[in-house]
């Protein structure tokens, strides 16, 4: 098994409609070996996911050299993956099923997996999670040349409205 210091760390946050699922899949993702952190929401009352999204996602960019992974859970996944995916440096995927938990860890090197309570029952929830977190990258050429590029855009983005 991993050494305590050499387990990847798993952000994971919800906010109130994700609560319940965040909190049965936390011990799940304990058994799997990784060390998990816990970043809200921590009661069913309501929160915005939106700073839920930002804070784990913020730490899994802050931890990138040690693989860090990210975990957010709202109704739909969806508000949880358009608010991460803007962050430069995050590549938020909201996986529905094990296929796509698995491709998007292979080809586009994602880092932060997004799920909805309300659309996704828990076991299937854990399928999904322990593919995510333990496909590799594929580190093949046209996979890095893509996310590279997607990196680029990124970047693009963030500098627009820069003056000369």
């Amino acid at each position: 098994m991993f050494d305590e210091k050499d387990k990847t760390i798993v952000f994971i946050g919800s906010d109130h409609a994700g609560y319940e699922a965040k909190a049965a899949l936390k011990p799940f993702i304990e058994s799997l070996g990784f060390a998990v952190t816990d970043l809200g929401a921590f009661d069913a009352n309501p929160i915005d996911y939106p700073d839920v999204a930002r804070e784990v996602s913020e730490k899994v960019i802050e931890h990138a050299a040690e693989n860090a992974k990210g975990i957010l859970i709202c109704g739909t996944g969806i508000g949880m993956s358009m608010a991460a995916n803007r962050l430069k440096g995050v590549r938020a995927v909201l996986a529905t099923d094990e296929n796509l938990a698995y491709m998007s860890r292979q080809h586009n090197d994602a880092n932060v997996l997004t799920m909805g309570a309300r659309t996704t029952n828990v076991d299937v929830m854990k399928k999904i999670t322990e593919k995510f977190l333990t496909t590799p990258f594929e580190n093949a050429e046209r996979h890095v040349r893509r996310v590279e590029k997607m990196d680029e855009i990124a970047n693009a983005s963030t500098n627009e409205g820069a003056s000369c």
